[in-house]
């Protein structure tokens, strides 16, 4: 994980800052179909608790081990669209401990997250990764920024940050490693060319 910083590698997967209000407002938003969902929980810790993980789980591509670290600023956002005047009440979602990974469940079910291991997903993402380590110059760092974003777009639970760099590091090197051999072969062909 050396393209990464420990400070980047730490924050992987968790909220580093409160989202900006543009990110609260397209991520964080509750739309009808939320809304239904979350109005099927009852007592206040449950909705605001099954509405956090919702949003949770598309910000930043998987699911919290505690389902309460997050900033106040996301926990103050939902409360008001939910007209729970008291967003403390959240304390109360992770007292029955099976709750909040029952909602995970059904989370993964209504927007269709899968494991990082799922098969046919696993295989698109390795041929993105080798197709994008191919057609682009870039940095692991940028590579490892894109495979991200292709997780999160495709509803692939974000994997370990090692797990990844792991990955994305071997596709990288197997990129600069041909890349070496094509300058080689082009300077061998180059000296070997008549003047």
């Amino acid at each position: 994980m050396e393209f990464l910083t420990d400070e980047q590698a730490a924050g992987f997967g968790r909220f580093t800052e409160c989202p900006s209000q543009a990110e609260l407002e397209r991520v964080f938003l509750l739309d009808d179909a939320d809304r239904i969902e979350v109005d099927k929980r009852r007592g206040a810790h449950n909705r605001v608790g099954f509405a956090l993980q919702l949003t949770t789980v598309r910000y930043l591509g998987t699911f919290l081990s505690d389902p309460l670290a997050v900033p106040g600023g996301v926990l103050d956002y939902l409360a008001e669209q939910l007209d729970i005047a008291d967003p403390s009440c959240v304390k109360a979602y992770v007292e029955r401990v099976k709750t909040p990974y029952e909602h995970q469940w059904e989370i993964r079910q209504l927007d269709g997250y899968v494991e990082f291991g799922h098969p046919q997903r696993h295989e698109l993402f390795q041929e993105f990764l080798a197709a994008r380590a191919w057609m682009r110059v870039e940095t692991a760092k940028a590579l490892f920024d894109a495979a991200v974003a292709w997780l999160r777009q495709h509803r692939v639970l974000l994997p370990g940050v090692s797990v990844l760099a792991r990955l994305v590091l071997q596709r990288h090197s197997e990129w600069v490693s041909a890349l070496s051999v094509v300058a080689v072969s082009g300077l061998v062909l180059a000296s070997a060319a008549p003047a």
